[in-house]
């Protein structure tokens, strides 16, 4: 039998052992003990996050910066619009192909080093398209380095979702998730306009070489950390152990709604793809006010990030997460009805603003879920879903702006994205009851299947 979480949300997983949320009980035993757990720069006072968050954010500030020249060239050099689709394409499969197996090795071998791998890999990678751009290579080459840009996030997001929890105590396990939506906003927010800087006075090498030097402090920083001993996997290789995160997300409803729930309405909603189309050829704005447009979403989740740090929507998770993804796919709605430059910005930064409320609640109950000799898999799991979203998206964009133009793309996404909310609450009726209130978990809790 599965307990129940407050409100009455029923949870059940198909691995027996005990599992605790240790700040409800902490809390109990020591009244300071709970103010420090409830302290909003907790996770952020540990030397080792620190590094971890200061390497993420430089690395996510390069990809994103590098992100935005692709993109930007690829359009350039060849006017076509399923060029973008087809860079989408090209970083998804990567990461549907080889998440699972990433996930599975994360959870047996070291995730500090198979992080540490993942990022040189980066570095050869924006070397690689430096030179392509510089000497103008052919366009096959650069989906090849796309292609590998793929498969450093396919390994490096397992190996980082394990490492979090071998840095930070369980207590502080959702203050740090909330710090990472934080950090990955500010470098969201900062790479497009860098980038599109860039691009303005300089030609995009110069934009990849910027990327490899982030990437390269990335795998110093990684490098310096001191984590806690993991429960590794000591199971032999199999098809069961490789699939046991995909078992494990399907057997909490929970978490396997709420991914769901993110996936399928930035899969529909998304406009990042579009951007290059919406400022060469819409608002006609150029490269200047390109790298704004990218900027605007993750800037726009700054606010947010800030104030979840300090008050979390816990008791109203369920009900708060799907009105943002509902405010999300209204704003895509009205961003491709606009044609002034100013109220598109407005509208991707409350989309961005939104769609981080999501990021927060999500990340914040699979971390605390999911056991520790698991955490590999069920982040690869997780990923893909994230992934998914995303690059498919960028894909399932470009594929409809190339057959319907760009505008009917996003109008017909945001109203994609409202189907979803309702169609969610059709289905799983308990997330308007979610609440992610401590305690968290019920002290002990039957895992069977």
């Amino acid at each position: 039998m599965g307990r129940r979480w407050p409100g009455n949300v029923s949870i059940s997983f198909f691995h027996r052992r005990r599992f605790f949320f240790s700040s409800a009980r902490l809390a109990l035993a020591d009244p300071t003990l709970a103010q420090d757990i409830h302290d909003p720069y907790g996770a952020l006072r540990q030397r080792d996050y620190r590094r971890l968050l200061i390497g993420s954010v430089l690395f996510t500030l390069g990809t994103e910066m590098q992100a935005a020249a692709v993109s930007w060239e690829l359009y350039d050099r060849t006017q076509s619009k399923m060029a973008l689709a087809y860079s989408g394409l090209a970083q998804v499969l990567p990461v549907l192909l080889l998440a699972l197996p990433a996930g599975q090795a994360a959870d047996r071998y070291s995730r500090q080093k198979l992080l540490m791998a993942a990022q040189a890999l980066a570095v050869a990678t924006s070397f690689g398209l430096a030179a392509l751009s510089f000497w103008q290579g052919p366009i096959a080459l650069v989906y090849v380095c796309l292609v590998m840009i793929g498969v450093v996030r396919a390994f490096s997001v397992p190996a980082r979702w394990g490492l979090l929890p071998q840095i930070v105590s369980m207590e502080l396990l959702p203050n740090a998730v909330t710090w990472n939506s934080s950090g990955f906003q500010i470098a969201l927010a900062a790479g497009p306009p860098i980038g599109g800087l860039l691009l303005a006075y300089c030609v995009p090498a110069v934009v990849y070489l910027t990327t490899a030097v982030c990437a390269l402090a990335c795998v110093t920083l990684i490098g310096t950390l001191r984590p806690r001993p993991s429960q590794l996997l000591e199971e032999k290789r199999s098809l069961k152990t490789l699939l046991a995160g995909i078992r494990f997300v399907w057997e909490s409803k929970p978490i396997l709604t709420t991914i769901s729930l993110d996936m399928f309405a930035v899969l529909l909603g998304g406009v990042t793809a579009l951007l290059p189309i919406f400022a060469k050829d819409i608002l006609q704005v150029g490269e200047w006010g390109y790298g704004w447009l990218r900027a605007a979403p993750p800037l726009g989740a700054l606010a947010p990030a800030f104030i979840m740090a300090h008050h979390p929507p816990l008791h109203h998770a369920g009900k708060v997460l799907l009105l943002a993804v509902t405010g999300f796919g209204v704003a895509t709605i009205f961003f491709g009805l606009s044609d002034s430059f100013w109220l598109s910005f407005v509208l991707l930064l409350a989309a961005g603003a939104l769609d981080n409320i999501s990021v927060v609640v999500r990340g914040t109950l699979v971390q605390v879920l999911t056991p520790d000799s698991m955490r590999g898999r069920v982040g690869a799991v997780n990923f893909m879903f994230v992934s998914s979203s995303n690059q498919l998206g960028e894909f399932e964009s470009g594929l409809t702006a190339h057959l319907f133009g760009p505008i009917a793309s996003v109008i017909l996404g945001g109203f994609g994205t409202l189907v979803v909310v309702g169609a969610i609450i059709a289905l799983w009726p308990p997330i308007m009851r979610l609440s992610l209130a401590p305690p968290l978990l019920p002290v002990e809790q039957d895992l069977s299947p």
